[in-house]
């Protein structure tokens, strides 16, 4: 299963409308989308406007494949359950967020293993025509290192 996620804040049609073409054409495959408030509705996909954090946990726990924004809640959650993740970045220019800070995240952690980005809406189909290579990551902790935690502590002790 794949999940596609938009995150709990804004629409993302663009990111929609791509895996729904996409899940189109792959009748076999099973997409379940979380659409936010977009004015695209599947065709293709089942969904919902939003879901629930703990079902949205179970859907990242138990799909094979995630797919979202460049969403750092989304990111940090499919590598804590080692879940391979596509990411699209919103783009200010064409009004689907406030700044252009999706594409310096999705820059730097397309580099990380398990984290496979697409620059265009048009490249979700042709990663997903690679999908059985797509392989998670090394799962991260939900807690910061103690080596951080510790620095952070002794800052905040000396103010």
């Amino acid at each position: 299963m794949i999940f596609v996620t938009v995150g709990t804040q804004l629409a993302f049609d663009r990111l929609i409308e791509a895996v729904d073409v996409w899940a189109g054409k792959h009748p076999g495959e099973t997409v379940f989308a979380q659409i936010g408030p977009g004015h695209y509705k599947p065709k293709n996909c089942t969904f919902a406007d939003f879901v629930p954090p703990d079902k949205a946990n179970e859907l990242i726990r138990t799909a094979d494949l995630i797919i979202s924004h460049a969403g750092m809640g989304s990111i940090l959650t499919a590598l804590k359950y080692q879940k391979p993740i596509l990411v699209l970045p919103r783009k200010a220019s064409l009004g689907e967020h406030r700044n252009e800070h999706q594409l310096a995240t999705a820059k730097w952690l397309g580099q990380k293993s398990g984290i496979f980005v697409a620059e265009e809406a048009g490249d979700i189909a042709t990663i997903l025509g690679i999908r059985s290579q797509l392989k998670s990551g090394d799962s991260i902790s939900e807690y910061g290192q103690p080596a951080f935690t510790d620095r952070l502590k002794n800052c905040i002790d000396l103010a």
